[in-house]
């Protein structure tokens, strides 16, 4: 079993927000390069500085990192590359910022094993006279720093179903702060974030992304993931 790091010194917002209200010069933007990783599940990011405001994905250099650290390459070659493929603006850094989702490529330019989604846009170029439409739905349980389900009783468990879905209440509601945070942070971004609500158990959420046309409906998925994950760091 895989032990749970904690971060059992928090830190304060006040001292990171002095620094993040530094004038920003206008010709620099901070770029945060996001991808899918070997898992085929969890997210990696890194963040650059270009010269411009990028208005489309085109306009933002490729960029490359060890996959050999992402379970993406072998060790002895393991340049892995980024390739912009979307981009919107970054919730956390404000401002010209922006979030990029990335596909990745080998050292080679071959996909790598995990980019599915250069399938994907093959088979939407495919269809795109039906201009195919999708709505996804991510559920997701929120934990605290030792794993256990944020809220529960440590060691126990909560009340049985009933009170919760779509509950209201310090006792019903678990983690709302995280979940309207997102909310306003997916809106902020762009993405189509249609609707939010609890789930049957105690810290169990749910939200939709879509309608979305095409490939937008995978890329700002994956980015709403990012979003909760990045969140949930506070």
């Amino acid at each position: 079993m895989n032990p749970i790091l904690t971060n059992t010194s928090a830190m304060d917002k006040a001292v990171l927000r002095r620094y993040l209200d530094l004038p920003q010069p206008d010709n620099k933007v901070m770029a945060t390069y996001i991808w899918i990783d070997g898992s085929g599940e969890n997210l990696r990011a890194k963040t650059r500085t270009l010269d411009e405001e990028p208005k489309s994905p085109e306009e933002i250099p490729w960029w490359n990192f060890d996959g050999s650290s992402t379970g993406q390459a072998e060790g002895s070659n393991s340049d892995v590359y980024l390739k912009p493929v979307a981009i919107f603006k970054d919730p956390f850094m404000l401002g010209q910022n922006k979030l990029v989702m990335c596909e990745t490529y080998k050292y080679n330019k071959e996909p790598t094993a995990t980019n599915q989604r250069i399938d994907c846009v093959d088979a939407m170029k495919a269809a795109h006279d039906q201009h195919p439409w999708f709505g996804i739905e991510q559920e997701y349980t929120l934990l605290d720093r030792d794993g256990w389900p944020f809220g529960w009783p440590k060691g126990g468990f909560p009340h049985p179903q009933g009170p919760y879905y779509c509950g209201v209440g310090a006792t019903q509601a678990l983690g709302r702060d995280v979940v309207e945070a997102h909310y306003k942070a997916c809106l902020y971004c762009g993405i189509t974030i249609s609707g939010t609500n609890a789930e049957v158990m105690p810290a169990q959420w749910e939200y939709q992304v879509g309608p979305c046309e095409g490939i937008d409906a995978a890329d700002r998925f994956w980015i709403s993931r990012s979003l909760l994950l990045r969140i949930a760091e506070d």
